[in-house]
């Protein structure tokens, strides 16, 4: 039901599709924010001197001399990374650090599809709600389960997950009803892209806070301002441009005539899946395995980067959250800008969309597979590690406008539970990351074991490259086609004698 339409000046200077993409975008940086804060945070938590005195006494000076040997690589503290910093009341060993910090994922994993055809059929924008409010629910309540026991705070990052699960699929659904072709890339890219600021600030805030206020202070403050989205997504969000109020007449024309009335509401929406023909499509699948190895990566420099900085190059907790914190900065931009280009290079036709999305997605694993390469054998150069993992990170920013956008090119009818699929299937990942570096690393927080853990990146980064390449698709598929209750009675209508005479 489409609703009156309230002129004003602000609607004509911030226009109702950009207000969403921005919101989202801010939805996007709060529960990543709320996601890896805890790994920040996690540096300040940690009694070290009792994690290590433990590992000492578990291995005693066996491993020690075997590390010698084997030629391991140790950093050595330099400068400010030398000061003292105090240990925190948590003395997890790095196999329970891992499961706290994988177990968002098991929520993260569960969620999806429900909440995508929840998205689809009824939706998208209580759906991102819901997502937000449980992350600022269990965020508050963090600090108290961490002191309970860590099983508590493994149930608030769950929590979490099937909060953090849902985010793509709703803001697929809305972008597929809200975002014209033409402007898809740099939506999404907008939309997405928050994801990376949402880390920049976090991680900045994290590290601030847990040095000079202490690791609480990290999640009742970020936690806190979180409530403030809730109230703006409420009150200027709506599922689609029939239903929102705050938009000139001239904008919902153009985006509903843009996106061939795919925005309205029809019975179109009641349409079963065609599971049979998705899960055998190529152009899907190549979306699946891009978005699963990518996701590797991802999670990798977003939930294990900080541990690096701070154990085998030796950061302070304050240089830590700079060095990793920055380059999601630069992504932010990075991403903007690739994503403009793009789409003014499909406007003038000089590419198509499928070249745009594999442009995207080269830049998205190529880059960052070569970064990782090299900085397998710069030793303990800081300068050069910072310069490559920033380079790394920024490039990542092209999967934004390559796989992570081909959902809506490819099923703008079932985008929501297309990238509902993927991510699900991407979420592996985050589960077996954290718990693959605390056990390469246990008790050898050293160069020569994290380059397993970075060649085994480059290796998935080396598959997502080729599959996509090969099999990726800007075109929709047939199997998009959905057909109305209107165009079935029409196909099936009894034919008239004059059309009976005309067949024989």
């Amino acid at each position: 039901m489409e609703v009156p339409v309230k002129e004003c000046f602000l609607w004509r200077i911030a226009p109702a599709r950009y207000t969403l993409a921005v919101l989202g975008s801010l939805g996007m940086a709060i529960v990543y924010g709320l996601k890896v804060n805890l790994s920040v945070a996690m540096v300040g938590m940690l009694n070290h001197t009792a994690i290590k005195a433990a590992q000492e006494l578990e291995h005693g000076t066996v491993n020690k001399s075997d590390s010698t040997v084997s030629g391991a690589e140790e950093c050595t503290a330099t400068g400010s990374a030398n000061s003292t910093e105090p240990d925190g009341p948590f003395a997890w060993p790095s196999e329970v650090q891992g499961i706290v910090l994988s177990c968002y994922f098991w929520g993260y994993l569960v969620s999806q599809l429900p909440a995508a055809r929840i998205a689809e059929l009824y939706s998208a924008k209580w759906v991102m709600f819901f997502s937000v409010f449980i992350n600022v629910v269990c965020t508050l309540l963090t600090p108290v389960m961490c002191q309970v026991h860590y099983s508590a705070a493994v149930i608030m990052r769950i929590g979490e997950g099937i909060g953090g699960g849902v985010t793509f699929p709703a803001m697929h659904t809305l972008l597929s009803k809200w975002a014209p072709p033409s402007e898809r890339s740099f939506m999404a890219a907008l939309t997405y892209a928050g994801t990376s600021l949402g880390t920049v600030v976090s991680m900045l805030m994290a590290g601030v806070l847990t040095a000079n206020v202490g690791w609480e202070s990290v999640f009742y403050v970020m936690g806190g301002l979180s409530l403030i989205w809730c109230v703006l997504w409420v009150v200027l969000v709506q599922d689609s441009p029939q239903q929102q109020p705050f938009m000139t007449a001239a904008e919902r024309e153009m985006v509903v005539t843009a996106l061939g009335n795919q925005g309205q509401q029809t019975n179109k929406r009641n349409h079963p899946v065609p599971w049979r023909a998705v899960v055998t499509s190529p152009a899907f699948l190549a979306i699946l395995v891009a978005h699963t190895c990518s996701n590797f990566g991802w999670y990798m420099v977003l939930i294990e980067l900080p541990f690096y900085m701070k154990q085998v190059l030796k950061f302070n907790m304050t240089e830590n959250a700079l060095a990793v914190s920055m380059p999601f900065l630069s992504l932010w931009f990075f991403s903007m800008i690739l994503s403009r280009t793009l789409d003014w290079l499909r406007s003038r036709r000089t590419i198509t969309t499928t070249t745009a999305r594999k442009i995207g997605t080269t830049f998205a694993s190529l880059v960052p597979g070569l970064c990782l390469l090299a900085i397998c054998y710069i030793g303990c150069n800081r300068s050069a590690a910072v310069a490559l993992m920033t380079l790394a990170v920024t490039s990542i920013g092209g999967m934004f406008c390559g796989f992570l956008s081909n959902h809506i090119d490819i099923s703008p009818n079932f985008a929501g539970t297309l990238m509902a699929l993927t991510n699900t299937v991407a979420t592996i990942p985050g589960i077996v990351v954290p718990i693959f570096v605390g056990y390469v690393t246990h008790g050898n927080q050293t160069i020569s074991a994290w380059r397993k853990i970075f060649f085994t990146t480059i290796a998935l980064y080396a598959i997502e490259l080729v599959t996509y390449t090969i099999f990726g698709s800007g075109e929709e598929q047939p199997w998009n086609k959905v057909e109305t209750s209107e165009e079935k009675k029409e196909s099936h209508k009894p034919l008239n004698e004059e059309e009976e005479l005309r067949i024989k």
